[in-house]
């Protein structure tokens, strides 16, 4: 279904003023890019909440308990010598925080999205605070908003089957392929240009396709939940949700994939 020119517009607007916000902070690391995925988890996590029909107070005490790993996670934190590496006590103190909510307000959902603003979170800030963080980071949010943009313009051209009709309507394989490839091409030019290490070039159509799921599991949040978007903070694009729904998934394994000869060093 093609969209009206003024919302398409306000859509193409609203994305690149969100791209060059990240890029600007992801560019200036440290507070910046701490700041901004602390904001990205307590919007993520508050449109989870009321996707759960969750009261206020609720949420409230959701974001509450989210901001302690968070807090571990700002650069006063992981500066020496107040604590050298936090990102292992940060992970264990989110499935904390996930577990005392849960316990507390005894939904099992609610608990869910602390993990599920929470975890990205982690694995970003993890990514960017290694010695080629800016590129990897760049890497990881590049093929998720190209997969999306590919998937996008795929799907209006060629149209054809849908891909998933119960859940998600408009999206089709034509879309799928066409966001896989154009997120391949942009890993392989940074392989060419960059150096792009190819454990992390030749994982990203994989990637790509987990991205897909998670605007998948997004959409079925939402029609669980009986909305059309997750949120009405950003015009053309709906919520945080939706405009966050593949980098979710994306950023843990992506982050593993970093850190992969560091662990496989452990087991020498």
């Amino acid at each position: 279904m093609s969209r009206p020119p003024s919302e398409l517009a306000a859509r193409v607007a609203v994305g690149a003023a969100l791209a060059a916000v990240a890029l600007g902070a992801l560019w200036l690391g440290g507070h910046a890019f701490w700041l901004l995925c602390v904001l990205m988890a307590l919007g993520v996590l508050y449109e989870w909440a009321g996707l759960a029909q969750a009261s206020a107070a609720t949420r409230r005490l959701a974001q509450l308990a989210l901001m302690v790993p968070l807090a571990i996670l700002s650069p006063l934190a992981i500066t020496p010598p107040v604590m050298h590496s936090p990102y292992f006590l940060a992970l264990g103190l989110i499935l904390g925080a996930a577990m005392f909510v849960g316990a507390v307000t005894r939904r099992g959902f609610l608990a869910a999205g602390v993990i599920y603003a929470g975890l990205p979170v982690l694995a970003l800030l993890l990514i960017r605070d290694q010695p080629r963080g800016l590129e990897f980071a760049f890497w990881t949010f590049g093929l998720v908003w190209l997969c999306d943009i590919g998937a996008y313009f795929a799907g209006r051209a060629f149209g054809g089957p849908r891909l998933a009709p119960q859940i998600s309507p408009n999206k089709t394989w034509a879309g799928a392929l066409g966001g896989i490839a154009l997120a391949s091409v942009f890993a392989a030019t940074l392989h060419w240009y960059s150096g792009l290490p190819w454990r992390l070039t030749l994982a990203t159509p994989l990637l790509a396709i987990l991205s897909e799921l998670g605007d998948l599991f997004e959409s079925w949040l939402k029609r669980r939940a009986g909305v059309k978007d997750s949120g009405t903070l950003l015009p053309g694009h709906g919520g945080l949700l939706d405009r966050l729904d593949g980098l979710v998934p994306v950023a843990p394994i992506a982050a593993l994939l970093v850190m992969l000869p560091r662990i496989e060093g452990l087991w020498r």
